[in-house]
């Protein structure tokens, strides 16, 4: 990147460029207000893996329900994961809540203001370590996300693919990160690349950096930062449980708290494995005795590293219901668990599938 001899330096002209052309976000102080870190902290762990316009209305709820960190540490898991739910990546959640309680009981209710002490408490990398510094407390901190990925590859032409180049492109990123304003100058990083330099079309005219910008002037820049190429996603298999009471109220389970949906609630199902079980291995993970059938059709869904198919088997339990290892919930009140959605797909199945007439 060559920079001019004399004149503002990029972080200054960005800086100037934030100034005027900021997002107005919810969880983002207004300007000349101090950043309240519980907000910061909040944003920033919803946001991982997720939009920001996906983020907004749960940010506003959240904070509606829990407006402090201490009533957030005296909230009950099961309503946090229940207002989680749609937002995926459930061990934030889980997390979240433990960090809360950490926070209140061991550091009476403060945040850490630096990146060492931010990445001792769950659920906290170094990324968001990093954001938390900067914006909450104005720290120096190189905040490196995927606009920010996109910027600086952009900026200095690097054709190494990702996620290979991150190493670099952060060490590049921290060269750039100014004393001055690093938390202004974050969310300036990070608001250039989500309306300016963005991932088709950048708006190269509109960028106060473009005179810096090594493939803008190679005519590059839509192609970086280039990726290698992703793996297939294998699929996995499993069964799962419709068992209903004699009253209609449906059989739930709480899944391990370590693992994938850890600590979520899950009609029954077998594990989930790479070849198909055949119906009778798979009845004898059943949950309970009932006269179990199979559902026409399965439900996929998808996650990061894999696919997911189900079988739904549903059956009316016997008189052994009262033993089986979870909670009988009626039809109308599931909603008032945390279901993720792969859930929430088993049971739209297996209600569109009404046990036949005897």
């Amino acid at each position: 990147m060559n920079r001019p001899a004399s004149g503002p330096s990029p972080a200054e002209r960005l800086l100037a460029w934030y100034d005027r052309h900021r997002r107005d976000l919810p969880w983002r102080a207004p300007p000349g207000a101090r950043p309240d870190p519980y907000r910061v902290w909040l944003s920033e762990i919803m946001l991982q893996q997720t939009t920001v316009a996906t983020v907004g209305g749960y940010f506003l709820r959240f904070l509606a329900r829990w407006p402090t960190l201490s009533a957030l540490a005296g909230a009950d898991l099961d309503e946090v994961l229940r207002e989680w739910q749609g937002l995926g990546y459930y061990a934030r959640a889980r997390n979240l809540h433990k960090c809360a309680r950490i926070l209140v009981a061991d550091h009476d209710g403060r945040f850490p203001d630096g990146e060492r002490g931010l990445r001792a408490l769950p659920g906290i990398g170094v990324y968001t370590a990093a954001a938390i510094a900067a914006i909450a407390f104005d720290r120096r901190a190189t905040v490196v996300d995927g606009n920010v990925e996109r910027v600086v590859a952009r900026l200095f032409a690097v054709e190494d693919p990702l996620p290979g180049a991150k190493p670099a492109l952060y060490r590049l990123a921290d060269g750039l990160t100014p004393d001055r304003r690093p938390g202004d100058y974050a969310q300036a990083m990070m608001d250039l690349g989500a309306t300016v330099c963005t991932p088709r079309s950048p708006d190269c005219g509109r960028c106060p950096l473009a005179e810096d910008c090594a493939s803008s002037r190679g005519g590059i820049a839509e192609r970086l930062p280039r990726r290698a190429a992703k793996a297939a996603r294998p699929t996995r298999y499993g069964t799962a449980f419709w068992a209903v009471r004699p009253d209609g109220a449906v059989l739930l389970r709480r899944r391990a708290e370590s693992g994938l949906l850890g600590g979520m609630m899950e009609i029954p199902s077998t594990g989930w494995t790479e070849e198909p079980a055949a119906n009778a291995e798979a009845l004898d993970l059943a949950p309970v005795e009932a006269d179990w059938r199979l559902l026409p059709g399965e439900v996929r869904h998808g996650f990061t590293h894999f696919r997911l198919e189900l079988a739904v088997m549903a059956g009316r339990a016997g008189e052994g219901w009262r033993d089986a290892d979870g909670i009988w919930v009626p039809v109308d009140r599931l909603g008032e668990h945390a279901l993720p959605t792969v859930m929430k797909k088993v049971v739209r199945h297996a209600l569109s599938h009404p046990p036949p007439r005897r």
